[in-house]
């Protein structure tokens, strides 16, 4: 078992463990955390580095909420900034024509928990790799998991050092290689290549 906390169009650095992995569990009785892959990703602009974060309504008592309960916050056009976002950094990349009507409904859809957009991109990712979407959540919180805890991915601070080789990038040639960026990035430039990086 592999345990993974579902996170918004995951960074590159968590697909790299799940395409190893025999199977893939959900962790959903964790603490949310703010500062994390759960509700945001990072794409490349002509400006660098770009944050999409997928806004989520707050406990008014300040008390802990797990994630799974984490409500989206759909007063703001949230999901039309972000797809006109993809379109706009990705439109002259080889793939996104390629992915743009299979990733729409991700953007139409309404969402009310977060865990759901989530597992969609999860399961968009997937099927774009032609991978086993097979999963499993988990109904009580793990505390002793023996190995494949990769549960730190989720946590922007807690990302590896070694991660895929480095690919071409749409802006690269402004500002560089940017690493483990979402895996919307490499699928757009890479295609049926995205499962080689990893």
């Amino acid at each position: 078992m592999s345990l993974f906390i579902p996170t918004y169009f995951s960074p590159i650095s968590q697909y790299s463990e799940i395409i190893k992995s025999d199977t893939v569990t959900f962790e959903m009785e964790d603490n949310f955390q703010k500062q994390s892959y759960r509700n945001r990703c990072y794409i490349y602009n002509s400006n660098g580095k770009q944050q999409l974060t997928i806004p989520v309504k707050h406990v008014l008592n300040n008390g802990r909420k797990k994630t799974k309960d984490t409500l989206v916050e759909n007063n703001f056009p949230w999901q039309d900034q972000h797809f006109k976002s993809l379109k706009i950094a990705y439109r002259t990349s080889p793939f996104f024509d390629f992915f743009e009507d299979d990733i729409a409904f991700i953007f139409e859809k309404k969402y009310k928990y977060l865990h759901d957009i989530n597992i969609d991109t999860y399961l968009f990712i997937t099927d774009a790799l032609q991978l086993s979407t097979d999963f499993s959540k988990t109904t009580a919180y793990k505390v002793d998991v023996p190995k494949n805890d990769f549960r730190q991915l989720a946590e922007i601070k807690k990302q590896p050092t070694k991660l895929v080789d480095t690919y071409i990038q749409m802006f690269d040639d402004k500002h560089g290689f940017i690493p483990n960026l979402s895996i919307l990035d490499l699928l757009f430039m890479e295609g049926p290549n995205t499962e080689s990086f990893l």
